[in-house]
């Protein structure tokens, strides 16, 4: 009892906090924006700097001893990781040197251990994301692109390496991989969640682009797996058997070891236009709701009873209220997001577990690896709202990180939040997510947050595609994926133009528009009067013709009379009228007829193409002759990404 009513003043006293925060929220003005924006490429420059000058070519810089180490598999991870954070912040020259040395010397056919969720995350999406970015970053680009190039093919190179662990009953991959040899002799079958499930942007990707369904088949067998094995009451556990389908750990929650499963069930759903992965998340969540959510904090149950098992909260499970705001649960989001904050500004960061209860860090859980995910959801959230109690989220953050975790060549692991004491440790994904989320909230102008407004066409070996639109889809490492160059390079788009293609040479556009019988009226009535004008036309024309000769009345009787005997005569000089003398007394008879015959021709056909031109182009009331008409339905105004993001979502909301 005691223990309840501590954890009821807890909750009071957050709830004071998120008051008295409001009523005291700093404007961040258009300047500030721009001071906090440079002050996060400063933050990511002196980190970058360091592992290039002291780290490089390990995976990782070690930011107190200033040297490097390898962590997920030594293949330089880090250089990787942040090349795409380059190309959102406008370092393009430092993109493109970066690839170019990543293209001439990054190899992968290494005996090496690897962790097949980390290196498709990081390094799978890495490269690929960076080939995406290539033509924006002006790096060269091969023929072919968007569906070839360096980049793709070491991407590729790479996740055709992990397929192996894939090999499994159940599909569903081992967690460790040899880049070289396949699966480690003895490697455990047991397995995170999101070990299972985060392969869909990537797998998927590499299939859109490449043509080769192995990749999402694959990725989606796993997923599909997972979902299968389900419990009763609709959770799933945070560890199972890879060859068996049982479950090896039945606590169920949004955090560690199941968090980038539930990610990707969304953004494969937006991606990969999946209506039955949204329908998946819908269960889930509605079920997250039932048993785990208290108070706007999620904790963790038992995935078949529903019981709370653990009452903390977890750093990895900051990233919820972005991924609640890509289904348009604003409000949801908005009030867990305010109770992470608070926990944020207790400690100066957010420690890997907090007990619920008793309002502190978990023993052995103190630590802050520099994780992205706070500042994620609050860069999604201030997308979708504009609320400016977030840009003063993202100012607290990067004070927080700037003031206790930077060394003189880096920013250093924050081995327990209470006391500030650092770790000997810089994840690549400090570069690769933490400084990407918060330049990119302090930079509403960038390219990633196109609202759809404006595009660039290109042309491919599949046609003309529009690029570069907006609507980039990040991966759980932060790396973004444009959907357009997807479609680009897919069947679809080739199946698409094919149906376009037939569409456009069946279709009765007039029928269509409710204007055909108008338009055949008019071209009808076009006609007869053609017809009935050509006669009066050509009397028009010679008379023309023959006044400009200066002939008399008499001389046209007489020239309109004459009959092919006539003509036929004046070969041999015989019955010549006295016109055709007179028109011809300075040179040959025939050569005079047939220049006024010619001229006469000549000046009809002038007079029936003008007429034509006439009745072609005066006024009507013809729609499609309207330069200004513009029926909707030939009209697709684009919806901004954060709205197609909600539409999405409420396009399965059961209404009833």
């Amino acid at each position: 009892m005691a223990a309840s009513m501590k954890y009821l003043q807890v909750l009071l006293t957050f709830h004071l906090m998120m008051y008295l925060t409001g009523l005291h929220l700093k404007e961040v003005s258009k300047k500030d924006m721009n001071k906090y924006r440079e002050r996060v490429v400063e933050m990511f420059q002196h980190a970058y700097d360091g592992y290039l000058n002291h780290a490089y070519p390990y995976d990782e810089l070690r930011p107190l001893t200033c040297d490097g180490h390898d962590t997920w598999g030594s293949f330089s991870l880090t250089l990787i990781d942040a090349l795409d954070t380059l190309a959102v912040m406008g370092n393009n020259s430092e993109f493109q040197r970066v690839a170019s040395v990543l293209v001439e010397k990054a190899h992968f056919d290494i005996d090496v251990n690897a962790s097949v969720f980390e290196t498709n995350i990081r390094v799978v999406g890495g490269l690929l994301s960076a080939h995406l970015l290539s033509k924006r970053a002006g790096m060269q680009l091969e023929e072919g692109w968007p569906c070839s190039g360096p980049l793709l093919r070491l991407s590729e190179d790479v996740a055709r390496r992990l397929l192996p662990a894939f090999d499994t009953a159940t599909g569903m991959p081992y967690g460790t991989i040899n880049l070289r040899y396949g699966v480690p002799k003895g490697e455990t079958p047991v397995t995170c969640t999101a070990g299972v499930g985060t392969f869909l942007l990537e797998f998927g990707a590499l299939s859109k682009l490449t043509g080769d369904p192995v990749y999402i088949r694959t990725a989606e067998k796993a997923m599909q797996a997972l979902w299968v094995q389900r419990s009763p009451i609709g959770l799933v556990g945070n560890h199972i058997n890879v060859q068996t389908g049982k479950w090896t750990a039945l606590d169920s929650g949004i955090g560690a070891g199941v968090d980038s499963y539930f990610e990707y069930l969304v953004k494969g759903a937006i991606l990969f236009q999946r209506s039955d992965l949204l329908e998946q998340y819908k269960e889930y969540a509605g079920n997250i709701e039932k048993y785990m959510k208290h108070d706007d904090w999620y904790m963790w149950a038992h995935m078949n009873k529903g019981s709370i098992t653990l009452p903390v909260f977890q750093s990895l499970e900051a990233f919820w209220p972005g991924l609640q705001s890509l289904v348009g649960d604003i409000d949801k989001a908005m009030k867990t997001l305010h109770n992470y904050h608070q926990v944020w500004r207790q400690f100066g960061a957010t420690p890997e577990f907090y007990q619920l209860p008793k309002a502190e860090p978990q023993h052995n859980r103190e630590g802050y690896p520099l994780r992205p995910e706070l500042i994620e959801s609050t860069m999604y959230l201030y997308r979708a709202t504009k609320d400016p109690y977030l840009l003063q989220v993202g100012v607290d953050i990067l004070e927080a990180i700037e003031a206790i975790s930077k060394t003189k060549c880096g920013f250093a692991t924050i081995k327990d939040v209470r006391n500030h004491l650092l770790d000997n440790r810089m994840e690549s994904f400090f570069l690769a997510e933490t400084t990407k989320y918060l330049y990119l909230l302090f930079d509403p102008e960038n390219f990633i947050h196109n609202d759809g407004s404006h595009g660039d066409v290109i042309n491919t070996p599949n046609g003309e595609c529009v690029i570069d639109a907006g609507g980039y889809i990040f991966n759980t490492e932060a790396h973004p994926i444009d959907p357009a160059l997807l479609h680009c390079c897919s069947v679809e788009k080739h199946e698409s133009d094919m149906i376009l293609e037939r569409m456009h040479d069946d279709l009765d556009l007039l029928t269509l528009l409710g204007i055909k019988d108008k338009v055949e009226g008019h071209e009808k009535e076009a006609k007869t009067k053609s017809d009935s004008m050509k006669q009066s036309a050509a009397l028009d024309e010679w008379k023309t013709i023959l006044d400009a000769a200066k002939l008399d009345e008499h001389r046209v009787n007489n020239l309109l009379t004459i009959d092919s005997q006539n003509i036929t005569d004046t070969n041999n000089g015989t019955n010549k009228s006295p016109e055709i003398s007179k028109l011809t007394e300075k040179g040959n008879t025939q050569d005079g007829v047939e220049k006024v015959t010619n001229a006469m021709l000549e000046m009809l056909k002038g007079a029936l193409n003008d007429y034509i031109s006439d009745i072609t182009t005066e006024p009507t009331d013809n729609v499609l002759l309207n330069s200004t008409f513009r029926p909707e339905l030939l009209t697709c105004p684009a919806q901004p990404f954060h709205s197609r993001m909600s539409l999405l979502g409420e396009m399965f909301i059961d209404q009833r």
